[in-house]
């Protein structure tokens, strides 16, 4: 177990007297780090209350670990994938789970994200897992509580893009998988009568042939009309106001990046405008916010650097710079009532070779939003860890602690939990 404290004093020098302005202002946020495992078994993890205990528990490729100290884990599918690799007598082993961190060739797994949903409304979560790209989307049935694998369920044969979102887009109360297919963007929903049927696929695009591996998408309330928007890395499509016979959304173009991750529109600076929050290149350098500008009502937006996007970039202010920020998450981390990044380098995404940095440090950061009285802002970054990164996805939610969020990890170095803690400093 690692204790990292996330705040180094030399940060201190940074913020003024005016950046505090809470009682919270007299902790430390701080994360003690377990490993799960080091099998490498999928690219994305998450949390989710699944035997009905009140407590969290963790999903992470074909195990879910009972929470809260997850140390008894349940197979709810074959976990049969296995490796070999060479040991140091010129021998081989046989080691389970995809080829990862404890192998040397480059492969990827069949489980890039994982959700939590009670899909058939009989009061027990369910899982939602999305494949590699390109392929099957199923949800797997809670057994209620019976040991065993869990019964299948495939609700999208095919799901593209490397960041879909599992959210409810029409505001109905319903959440959807957001993602492309067979060249549209679109969102895919339940049947409401019965849960355990393929999903429709609802276009809200033209069949524009976007690739199953497209980089970049988000959902969020750009306009500020009270209708959730598709965010995608050349623009954003605008929701209309009726849905009945799935029309084309309106699009908006705008060059956000050349294919980051996940894509947030939040007001940073607290304007009143919806801002535009996403990492510039998985598989190269650069976070960004993009500020909303508005000229005559027509809406256009200004880029802000948090981290450079230069191929051979400069570190910030404060020494930071990291490649393949290929997943993020958008949360208050320490309380102050606005949203800070969650974000890190994907160990390892195309191997040892053929991306931006591929030997570097698995680190994890959170970039905590500053406004200024001044009007100002920044993202002041706080090192969690500096061995584990992100996937193509990183929860961070309630878990140990229901005040500030946990953060869940699952990559090609394993599956890692970060218990959120406070720690008083004298006064």
């Amino acid at each position: 177990m690692i204790y990292v404290k996330t705040l180094p004093m030399f940060l201190f020098a940074f913020l003024t007297a005016d950046t505090f302005a809470s009682p919270a202002d007299h902790s430390i946020h701080s994360f003690k780090k377990t490993q799960l495992t080091d099998k490498f078994w999928c690219e994305g993890a998450t949390l989710g209350d699944l035997n009905r205990d009140g407590k969290p528990d963790i999903i992470s490729g074909p195990y879910w670990y009972e929470g809260p100290d997850y140390k008894k884990r349940h197979e709810y599918y074959p976990a049969t994938h296995k490796f070999k690799r060479k040991t140091a007598d010129g021998g081989t082993e046989e080691l389970a789970g995809f080829e990862g961190a404890l192998g040397v060739n480059n492969t990827y797994s069949d489980n890039f994200f994982a959700f939590v949903h009670d899909f058939n409304h009989d009061g027990w979560n369910d899982i939602l897992i999305i494949g590699f790209p390109g392929q099957e989307t199923a949800w797997y049935e809670n057994p209620k509580g019976a040991e065993g694998h869990w019964q299948k369920h495939v609700v999208l044969d095919q799901t593209d893009n490397e960041s879909p979102a599992f959210t409810d887009i029409t505001g109905d109360g319903k959440p959807k998988l957001v993602c492309s297919s067979r060249g549209f963007y679109g969102y895919a929903e339940p049947d409401s009568g019965d849960s355990a049927k393929p999903w429709k696929f609802h276009p809200i695009s033209p069949n524009n042939n976007y690739g199953k591996f497209t980089h970049g998408m988000g959902v969020g309330d750009v306009n500020g009309d009270g209708r959730l928007d598709l965010l995608e890395k050349d623009g954003w499509w605008e929701q209309p106001a009726s849905l009945t016979d799935d029309p084309v959304w309106l699009f908006h173009k705008f060059s956000f990046s050349q294919g980051g991750a996940q894509m947030y529109a939040y007001d940073v600076n607290g304007d009143g405008l919806n801002d535009v929050i996403t990492s510039y290149s998985a598989h190269g350098y650069g976070l960004v916010w993009y500020e909303q500008l508005r000229t005559d009502g027509a809406i256009t937006f200004k880029q802000h650097i948090i981290l450079s996007t230069e191929q051979k970039p400069t570190p910030d202010k404060h020494g930071v710079t990291f490649s393949e920020l290929h997943a993020l998450d958008l949360v208050d981390i320490n309380g102050d009532g606005l949203k800070d990044i969650v974000t890190g380098n994907r160990y390892w995404s195309h191997g040892s070779h053929g991306s931006a940095g591929p030997d570097a440090k698995a680190v994890l950061y959170w970039f905590e939003l500053v406004r200024q009285p001044d009007k100002t802002v920044g993202f002041l970054p706080h090192l969690i860890d500096d061995n584990s990164g992100v996937g193509t996805q990183v929860v961070a939610a309630p878990g140990s602690n229901l005040k500030y969020p946990d953060i869940v990890v699952g990559n090609k170095k394993g599956t890692f939990i970060f218990r959120h803690e406070i720690n008083n400093r004298a006064q």
